[in-house]
């Protein structure tokens, strides 16, 4: 009952956190939001609503109702609306940092814009649609001293960091396998969502997949080395709604993806369950990762070893020295993110290296099923 109890304490608050009042010595970062998206709510407006250092300050859209009806909605002091509202967003003179949740093929030229400006970016997943174009991005924010953060939210929670702990004690032995997997039930994405459009960057592989990649790489600690299988069902001839890949690693570790963005429902009748765990192999036992994407609602880790058939059930809501209970991945991400542009050490970080890499594994599996990288932007930086 207890634990019943703390998932709706921590839902519901994390759903309506309570307001920061500003530091007195500290001037909080101002950010523009590119686009009105349907993940800003959650994914970076009410995180910010509970950090004292940060700001929404403006917003952008193509149409201008909509952009003044996200700004009333979501109390944001400043609006851009028309078709050349992300550019003015970026002229703004008072605007910090990015954040950019626009589609998957926006990514580089808003981005490199951004970058251009002088802004600092938090850019969601995938970061591109081509690693070449990961690259270029970094390279930029590198070149103008700017932060630059493909927003892997996930790995900025204490669950990730509980599992990585584990595997890198050597209680259970070398990793020998991994599988990644994530899917939600047909439905919760319409057939015209954007996700299955080709020339903005869809298919199952670049929204879902990238954090399977991710997680495989993260928990395995090494890169692929090959991709041994790779297996699609298609929406149209260029979009994978579901991705299955096999992957071998350095010291034998053989990984298995699986993404899905509409599961068919048993027996035709039957919703299926979204689906978010990783399972580990190792040597001497296994652990079991439920919902690494989002473990606010809920989570466990389960660690069984092999030898006395054993396990222990962990879970990790936060760190010793920071977080809340209600705090979601995007809330620690945002703290790390501020940090970062203050010139703080993260409690973590995904690295150029690490999103350059990430890109490169999603083009593999699409260059080893021939179905071929999402289209590269015709935008040319001046």
């Amino acid at each position: 009952m207890s634990s019943m109890f703390g998932l709706i304490s921590r839902v519901r608050t994390s759903l309506n956190p309570p307001e920061a009042k500003p530091l007195p010595d500290s001037k909080p970062l101002k950010f523009g939001v590119l686009g009105a998206a349907a993940i800003a709510p959650m994914a970076f407006i009410a995180p910010v609503k509970s950090h004292p250092e940060a700001v929404v300050y403006a917003v952008a859209a193509r149409s201008k109702e909509r952009a003044a009806a996200f700004a009333k909605t979501h109390g944001i002091e400043k609006v851009f609306g028309g078709s050349n509202s992300y550019q003015e967003l970026l002229d703004d003179p008072e605007i910090d940092a990015i954040y950019n949740p626009l589609p998957n093929g926006l990514h580089f030229e808003w981005t490199m814009k951004a970058l251009a400006a002088g802004k600092h970016v938090l850019l969601e997943k995938p970061s591109a649609n081509t690693a070449e174009e990961t690259r270029k991005m970094f390279e930029l924010a590198e070149n103008k001293g700017l932060v630059l953060l493909e927003a892997f939210h996930y790995r900025f929670h204490p669950l990730a960091h509980r599992v990585k702990a584990i595997v890198e004690s050597g209680e259970l032995g070398a990793v020998k396998s991994t599988s990644t997997s994530l899917s939600i039930p047909r439905g919760i994405m319409k057939a015209d969502d954007i996700r299955f459009n080709y020339s903005l960057g869809g298919g199952a592989l670049m929204d879902m997949g990238c954090y399977t990649i991710n997680a495989m790489r993260y928990f395995a600690g090494a890169d692929p080395t090959a991709v041994l299988s790779a297996e699609h069902e298609l929406v149209s001839p260029q979009i994978d709604r579901k991705t299955v890949a096999t992957f071998s690693l350095p010291g034998s570790i053989t990984s298995t993806i699986l993404c899905d963005l509409s599961v068919p429902p048993m027996l035709k009748l039957i919703p299926a369950l979204p689906i978010m765990n990783a399972v580990i192999q190792c040597e001497k036992g296994e652990i079991k990762v439920m919902n690494y994407i989002a473990p606010t609602l809920y989570h466990s880790i389960t660690v069984t070893t092999t030898a006395n058939k054993k396990s222990r059930v962990e879970k990790a809501y936060t760190f010793p020295d920071l977080g809340e209970p209600w705090w979601t991945t995007y809330r620690y991400q945002l703290e790390a993110f501020v940090n970062k542009v203050k010139g703080r050490t993260p409690h973590a970080w995904v690295t150029k290296e690490d999103s350059i890499k990430n890109m490169e594994a999603i083009e593999s599996v699409y260059a080893k099923s021939g179905l071929g990288s999402r289209p590269k932007s015709e935008y040319v930086p001046s």
